[in-house]
């Protein structure tokens, strides 16, 4: 016999029943609410488990952005603009020159308080030499003094005699006259000398006052003239302008021949080797935040791949809010409670800088570790 007629004498397959076929959906159903509740027992198991581990452990926040100390860059003395010595965005080290002034009058300063320094060192050897010569006047006072004395006792020695003669008539009264005028004039002569003596010692003692216990160098006038110059190169040497600290050249505005006054800006040197960053954390997120505690940042210019090491160093002392020029006036009107943002410095591994600099400004993402804290 023929397989095909074999297979003509078969029974057709009779078709499932509305019973049965409902009765397989409703299993399939079952089965995929017993997984999907399993799923949903395993996802609150895992979420309970990660909640008990790591929930209250750290605080985080997107609100956080590079700052640095900028340090400005002012003239300390007036002039004219002869060299700019750095371009926008060029690194620059504490010390480098940025910008030169004309110092064609500082250098005559520097000049005339030179001439002024020789005349003061002159002058006072000068009073070294009067003091030389005033000694020798007082000693010929001195000499003075003692001729006069002795011009007085020989005046006296005389009268004393010819007084002695004229009871006895042996002198005229002319004579005894010319004794006594003679023994006046030797005690002015003796008052002269000595007067002179004095005055002589007086000037003798004036000039020594100005040159007594103090060397060349430390005589007042001589230091009041090395002051004078030493003023004048301090303002040669502020006619170049320097960098005072390691960083990048930002907001220049200043070109060759612009005259620039003390105090005014010419630009702005940002010192990124040395930034930080400020997050701003909510309110209710700080009461466990502490200076010292570790954070992990990320930066949207290198992304998540990279990751920041810092330190709390300690909580700004007021917001945002607080401290803008028109702060908000909660007493009046309608009020809305806001959560307020408190800024938190934190400090960044320099290294970590190093390799990856950052810019002031840039947007970072922080988060805190405050398992340690009570």
């Amino acid at each position: 016999m023929s397989n095909t007629a074999t297979l003509s004498k078969a029974p057709a397959a009779e078709p499932a029943s509305p019973a049965a076929t409902q009765a397989t959906a409703r299993a399939r159903r079952a089965r995929l609410l017993t997984w999907l509740a399993i799923g949903v027992v395993i996802a609150a198991v895992l979420y309970g488990a990660w909640w008990l581990i790591f929930s209250g452990k750290s605080v985080s926040t997107d609100n956080a952005y590079v700052g640095a100390e900028v340090a400005q860059v002012t003239p300390l003395v007036a002039g004219p603009v002869a060299r700019v010595l750095v371009r926008e965005t060029q690194s620059v080290k504490a010390g480098d020159p940025l910008v030169t002034l004309d110092d064609s009058d500082t250098r005559i300063l520097v000049e005339q308080a030179q001439a002024a320094l020789g005349q003061a060192e002159r002058k006072v050897r000068g009073y070294a030499a009067s003091d030389t010569a005033l000694a020798g006047q007082v000693s010929a006072r001195d000499a003075d003094i003692a001729r006069a004395r002795s011009d007085v006792e020989r005046a006296r020695t005389d009268l004393t005699r010819r007084q002695t003669l004229s009871a006895s008539g042996a002198v005229s009264g002319d004579e005894l006259t010319d004794a006594r005028n003679k023994f006046a004039q030797a005690q002015a002569e003796l008052a002269q000398a000595t007067a002179a003596r004095q005055a002589a010692l007086g000037s003798r003692e004036a000039n020594r006052v100005l040159i007594a216990g103090v060397s060349l160098e430390q005589n007042p006038e001589v230091a009041a003239a090395k002051a004078r110059l030493d003023a004048a190169q301090l303002a040669l040497d502020r006619t170049v302008i320097k960098a005072p600290v390691d960083g990048i050249v930002s907001k220049k505005q200043v070109e060759v021949g612009q005259q620039v006054a003390v105090g005014v800006p010419l630009m702005a040197i940002v010192p990124a080797a040395d930034a930080y960053v400020d997050a701003n954390f909510k309110e209710v997120q700080l009461k466990k935040v502490r200076p010292g505690q570790p954070v992990i940042l990320t930066s949207d210019l290198y992304g998540s791949g990279v990751k920041f090491h810092g330190r709390v160093r300690g909580l700004s002392g007021g917001t945002g809010s607080a401290f803008s020029l028109i702060p908000a006036q909660n007493a009046s009107g309608n009020w809305i409670k806001v959560v307020q943002r408190l800024p938190v410095r934190i400090d960044l591994d320099p290294k970590e800088l190093a390799q990856h600099p950052l810019r002031v400004g840039l947007s970072m993402k922080a988060k805190i570790d405050i398992s340690g804290a009570r």
